[in-house]
């Protein structure tokens, strides 16, 4: 057998899979059939949240139409969904090795298509931050840091790409959709908490009257005998009540657990996700080291100045080392060798 032969019949069938697409190495297929897989499924499965007054009105969570059925909220809601459903969609095809060597024009037309919605989506979401589970604020500022860092790095990546750094392009697109895609992780997290939370006990949401009361909608007697306090001497709601978190209770509960829960583990999922995109980035320098070669002939075509270097690298923007291209670092190691040689 030689070193260049499949050890076993399942790696030969394998290669048979991912060759096709572009992918050389077997882990790489792997991440991206998982983390790809992931988001597609994800998306596939809200598609049908398109139809904003019906399914996306019937699946949300219990109160959170309340908000959303009007207004500036309506608009951002419906920019949200119409925006990043589609972009989530098209962007696994950009990290189809196969696509990108093959259909050139479509990974770059496709590409300012995804960053153009995706900045969009992240507007929307901004709108209707305020109010999104509760309006926690630890919500709002999970909220408004996903969109922020995520609509920097695509900033990133299309600047690094129009100055021809591919590796600095390929870097922050990875972080921008590892980073958007914690609202999956962040989803899984949550529904935990939110059934954990019950167990332990003594946790409470404050949530205005006027929307428990929607949430009531055609049990008002419930809502007078569970709420009282909501109702001043004249029969109207007014003020906010504690509300206890569980998921046994009513529609008001389930709001309350979901509520406390979204925030945190929108945090966490993100430190996750921030995490795990910088441990791939430094596992796979040569992708990154190679990149930057090709970078550096493109560069050097298309007349730019400190070729290798001419978009954001941290050699020109930091106190990293210059750095030379792979010949030339042969050519001087060869060199010092003849010299030592003498």
């Amino acid at each position: 057998m030689t070193g260049s032969e499949p050890p076993n019949g399942f790696v030969r069938g394998m290669r048979k899979v991912y060759n096709p697409l572009g992918f050389k190495k077997g882990y790489n297929f792997t991440l991206w059939f998982i983390f790809a897989g992931a988001l597609f499924g994800f998306i596939l499965a809200r598609l049908q949240y398109l139809s904003i007054g019906g399914k996306f009105k019937d699946g949300s969570s219990p109160g959170e139409w309340y908000y959303l059925r009007g207004g500036h909220e309506r608009i951002g809601i419906t920019l949200h969904l119409v925006t990043i459903l589609p972009a989530g969609f098209l962007v696994v095809f950009q990290f189809i090795p196969w696509i990108r060597y093959s259909l050139l024009i479509f990974h770059r037309i496709n590409g300012y298509i995804v960053v153009l919605l995706l900045i969009i989506a992240n507007a929307g979401a901004l709108t209707i931050a305020r109010h999104s589970f509760g309006g926690e604020f630890e919500t709002q500022v999970m909220t408004g840091v996903l969109a922020i860092t995520t609509t920097g790095g695509a900033i990133l990546a299309y600047v690094n790409i129009e100055r021809l750094q591919i590796d600095q392009h390929r870097a922050w697109m990875l972080r921008t959709w590892f980073w958007a895609g914690s609202i999956i992780t962040l989803r899984l997290i949550m529904i935990i908490s939110a059934l954990i939370i019950p167990k332990v006990g003594g946790f409470f949401q404050a949530i205005p009257c006027d929307k428990i009361s929607y949430m009531f909608e055609d049990d008002q007697a419930s809502f007078r005998e569970q709420y009282p306090a909501c109702f001043t001497l004249n029969g109207t709601t007014n003020g906010w009540v504690a509300v206890e978190a569980k998921f046994s209770g009513s529609a008001a509960n389930v709001s309350a657990s979901l509520g406390l829960c979204f925030g945190t583990a929108g945090w966490l999922a993100f430190v996750i996700h921030a995490i795990g995109v910088e441990v791939y980035l430094r596992l796979t320098p040569k992708e990154g080291n190679r990149l930057r070669n090709v970078s550096y002939q493109r560069q050097l075509e298309a007349g730019f100045r400190h070729p290798g270097s001419s978009g954001l690298t941290s050699d020109r923007w930091g106190d990293a080392d210059v750095w030379k291209p792979a010949h030339q670092d042969t050519d001087e190691t060869k060199v010092g060798k003849t010299v030592n040689s003498e």
